[in-house]
């Protein structure tokens, strides 16, 4: 062999050796798989040249701060199903090529305000089934690259004002599962590329008209499943892009005339698409509870209607027997003044 030969083989196998137990080293050393291998912590020895590292269902706890430093070359790092509660700052500083990330299934309450450091290309960021309560823009300031945010199945009932303002690249934003109750204006703002917004299965009963006007390329919005009785047309209006579909079904609907307006004007926006409206059931009134809003709403408005005839009818007739009375009078004084002057 000549000395480059040998240089490379004897560095193959001391890369080899580097493998910690409990993995396997495949693809030559581009891909760690330790999973469920029992590690409590981060193993010590990870092949340099290893780009995707799996790291999924152990029993790791902590992420200490520069852990992955001698791995540059990491693109893909997954660690869900592990015991993580603690993210220490700057762990993922070193991480320059990084794309996904996957934390998922694990017990992270909180991110540091140095969260997101060195993650500036991560494109994928897996959270989903966490203990998260609340989210700030100090934590994910750095990911300006990101595209899918995956935060299902949190405990988060507060997102602060411009939480998302550094993710213009975003394009799916999944929030289903958390409990939410209100969504305020601002808190989707700079997310001009999102395409993907789901909101299903949270507390939701009130939305600010403005909250969804900044997505302007928006092509799905899942709300179902929350706890709106009613929806307001301007809400909806101010969503700008060329097609939108919106999904609804599960929504405790109070089923009434100006619930009837709504959809009726809705359904009449070209760029809107309510996919599963005729799955849309009624829990309000109590007489119409399981019905299916589209059975009912050309009813809806009839009472309202009838009453607005009775209230017409009734103050066309008071002001016709007011005429009445008046055109009789003024024939009665008419004729006593003749009276009067013939006498």
């Amino acid at each position: 062999w000549g000395k480059l030969e040998y240089s490379a083989c004897l560095t193959k196998f001391l890369s080899h050796g580097w493998c910690q137990l409990g993995c396997d080293c495949r693809g030559e050393l581009k891909f760690t798989i330790c999973s469920r291998a029992m590690f409590t912590a981060l193993p010590p020895q990870v092949p340099s040249t290893t780009e995707l590292l799996d790291l999924s269902h152990n029993l790791i706890s902590t992420i200490p701060e520069h852990a992955l430093s001698h791995n540059r070359k990491l693109r893909v790092l997954l660690l869900q199903h592990n015991n993580i509660s603690l993210v220490e700052d700057g762990c993922f500083s070193q991480l320059e090529f990084l794309q996904k990330l996957d934390l998922s299934w694990n017990r992270i309450r909180s991110l540091s305000e140095g969260f997101s450091i060195g993650l500036t290309f991560l494109r994928e960021l897996q959270l989903a089934y966490n203990l998260l309560t609340s989210l700030d823009s100090r934590s994910f300031r750095h990911l300006d690259g990101l595209q899918r945010l995956n935060l299902t199945g949190n405990f988060i009932h507060m997102i602060r004002m411009r939480s998302f303002a550094s993710m213009s690249s975003l394009r799916q934003l999944h929030l289903a599962g958390n409990q939410l109750t209100d969504l305020k204006s601002g808190i989707f703002s700079m997310l001009r590329s999102l395409e993907v917004l789901n909101l299903e299965r949270n507390y939701i009963s009130e939305t600010d008209v403005g909250v969804f006007k900044p997505l302007t390329s928006m092509t799905l919005l899942n709300l179902g499943n929350n706890q709106m009785s009613t929806v307001y047309f301007k809400t909806f209006l101010s969503i700008h892009t060329y097609s939108t579909h919106i999904l609804m079904e599960g929504n405790p609907w109070n089923c009434d005339c100006d619930l009837q307006r709504v959809f009726r004007k809705l359904r009449s926006i070209q760029r809107l698409f309510l996919d599963d409206y005729t799955n849309l059931t009624c829990r309000q009134p109590a007489v119409l509870e399981g019905y299916r809003l589209m059975e009912v709403d050309a009813e809806l408005c009839i009472a309202e209607t009838v009453t607005v005839l009775i209230i017409t009818v009734t103050v066309v007739i008071t002001v016709l027997a007011a005429m009445l009375m008046g055109e009789r009078k003024r024939k009665k004084k008419k004729k006593s003044k003749s009276k009067s002057m013939l006498l």
